[in-house]
């Protein structure tokens, strides 16, 4: 009787070679884009925020006007739909918060309600949209354009 060698390690090591290397293939595409963005649910930033410096407002006008964003929808394809309210109309947009500090906000729109003094929502919608970078300092989110005017939001559960 002639012995034939067993082939079929051979084959379960290439099989195995084969998986492995898929599998790392899978894993380390998955951690580049998770590096981009931030993870699905981030409690830090995904809350309501109560505006309390923007421009030449004080920090009572934006409070007793109720002036806020809400960041509390879940992360979809790495957005967030938020609103936002500066005392008249429910306004929305699209956020997108990189793990960088960049900031993109899109599709800023707001209901058609006509309100006696508009000035605030007009400014905060004019100068939320060129908002390109952000920081979480404790329990204040900071927003920042490229020409320095900053927009500063106090977590509305922070006692």
């Amino acid at each position: 009787m002639v012995s034939r060698p067993y082939r079929h390690e051979n084959g379960c090591e290439e099989v195995m070679k084969k998986m492995i290397l898929r599998i790392l293939t899978l894993s380390y595409t998955g951690l580049i884009i998770s590096c981009n963005s931030l993870p699905a649910r981030n409690p830090q930033l995904q809350r309501e925020w109560m505006l309390v410096a923007y421009s030449s407002y004080s920090k009572q006008e934006l409070i007793s006007g109720g002036a806020k964003i809400d960041l509390t929808a879940p992360v979809l394809n790495g957005e967030i739909r938020g609103g936002a309210f500066m005392g008249c109309n429910k306004m929305f947009f699209r956020s997108e918060f990189k793990k960088n500090g960049t900031l993109k906000i899109s599709g800023l729109g707001s209901t058609l309600m006509a309100c006696p003094d508009m000035k605030l929502e007009d400014d905060f919608a004019k100068g939320f949209k060129n908002m390109t970078r952000y920081e979480i300092n404790g329990h204040f989110l900071i927003l920042h354009d490229k020409q320095g005017s900053t927009m500063k939001f106090i977590a509305s559960d922070w006692d």
